[in-house]
């Protein structure tokens, strides 16, 4: 298959590196911030005055809340075109308190997050990584952290232990601590990640940490036509939207990319979907250009979102598990998803508006529809929907395994799609 007519930097390749310097959201945020300040963008911050030029044509800033980022190039018109996604993943997350003893062994306490595939979990060599807050001065401070090395894993129970011997189903409570060390005299693993980030353990307030597999990402397949890596949903979007951005054209209207935490526990904090934090960025953007609240409110009425996520390719070995008629090919191109009962929020004037930006693009567009008997799952775009009123279409690259420790794409996919994000950021 040829590549996109729209000429993108974004390549399988990338996508992987991307996703291995990018463990946590906190890391997501902070590798696209790095781009961003590569391409001339300028960090503003909630807490404070926005200066005129946020909304000079051709500007360029972005804000970050938490595990959350949004990033814009102003334009001469009120509307926007969006692009959102989001920055979590399932996995296992570090209990408040992690330190555990059994059968003499030192564990940590892991808690599933998000529709975590549990079964991929096991017996893989995993590292931490999040964000810690700690006493500074009178002040808290905070930093990431990055655990490379393999210093958790949790072990399958062995086959001859399994009744049936056609395996067990882990228990969230019981069955995912993780092995830390062999006794008691391991290292609490709250005061090692200290230690490890460079900071007093005594000083440690609080922690979102996280475990994540530390194998790489890997382009795979006989043709090298594969991408096998972890958080492919979500940031696989993250990426090929980033890309877009960056590599795509000024245009009249106001291009973002709108990144959110927590779309995989239902988006609804501070930074989440479910936020005030598109609304409010696009709001003080009209403001800082002398516009109204009702000049907001007509800019929104005017402005399309194509929320993306990742969509289901059709599995080989479970054919039946799919919608017939509506078989989604890896390598087959960008995927617009929808639900009738709108746990997708495209209709037909954004399924249009996406078509013609895959045409734009001179990619493939493929439509996906889940099996009526089975639950379907559902991104931030009805959240978005409902939140601000905008237009918005789903949409997606095909991959494999989705949820699971380690997911599989086409490698061909990862081009297509940002070439159809960018064509959309861009289009009139």
């Amino acid at each position: 298959m040829t590549g996109p007519k729209i000429p993108t930097s974004a390549t399988a390749s990338g996508l992987g590196a991307f996703v291995d310097a990018s463990p946590s959201p906190f890391h997501v945020c902070a590798t696209v911030a790095r781009e961003l300040e590569s391409a001339g963008y300028t960090r503003l911050f909630e807490d404070e005055a926005w200066p005129a030029a946020v909304s000079t044509p051709s500007s360029k800033f972005y804000v970050i809340r938490g595990g959350s980022i949004i990033a814009w190039e102003s334009g001469d018109g009120p509307a926007f075109h969006i692009v959102g996604g989001h920055t979590d993943s399932p996995n296992l997350r570090v209990k408040q308190h992690p330190d555990r003893i059994s059968a003499g062994v030192a564990m940590v306490a892991l808690e599933p997050y998000g529709g975590a595939w549990l079964n991929s979990w096991l017996d893989r060599d995993l590292g931490l990584s999040g964000r810690l807050a700690y006493r500074s001065g009178d002040g808290v401070a905070r930093t990431l952290v990055h655990v490379t090395e393999p210093v958790l894993r949790v072990p399958q129970l062995a086959i001859h232990l399994s009744e049936d011997r056609k395996g067990v189903s882990p228990d969230p409570q019981r069955h995912v601590n993780g092995i830390w060390g062999l006794n008691d005299s391991a290292p609490g693993v709250l005061a090692w990640v200290a230690e490890y980030a460079g900071i007093d353990p005594d000083s440690l307030l609080g922690w979102e940490l996280m475990t994540h597999d530390v194998a790489p990402s890997a382009v795979i397949g006989a043709d090298e036509n594969l991408l096998s890596a972890p958080r492919l949903d979500n940031q696989g979007t993250c990426y090929a939207g980033l890309r877009a951005l960056l590599d795509g054209a000024s245009s009249a209207h106001t291009r973002v990319l709108a990144l959110f935490d927590h779309e995989e526990v239902g988006s609804g904090s501070e930074r989440g979907a479910a936020s005030d934090f598109l609304a409010s960025v696009c709001e003080r953007i009209v403001l800082t250009r002398g516009g109204s609240r009702a000049d907001y409110l007509q800019a929104m009425a005017a402005s399309v979102c194509l929320s993306g996520d990742m969509a289901h390719a059709t599995h080989p070995n479970h054919p039946e598990r799919h919608e017939p008629g509506h078989h989604i090919s890896i390598g087959g191109g960008p995927v617009l998803k929808v639900n009738q009962n709108l746990r997708y929020a495209s209709d037909a004037v954004g399924e249009a508006i996406f078509a013609l930006a895959c045409d734009t693009a001179g990619v493939p567009m493929q439509r996906y529809v889940h099996r009526a008997d089975l639950p379907c799952g559902s991104t931030i775009g009805p959240i978005t929907a409902t939140r601000t009123g905008l237009t918005t279409i789903d949409v997606g690259a095909p991959q494999l395994a989705m949820h699971s420790a380690r997911e599989l794409m086409g490698a061909a996919d990862v081009p297509m799609y940002s070439a159809a994000l960018q064509a959309f950021l861009s289009q009139e």
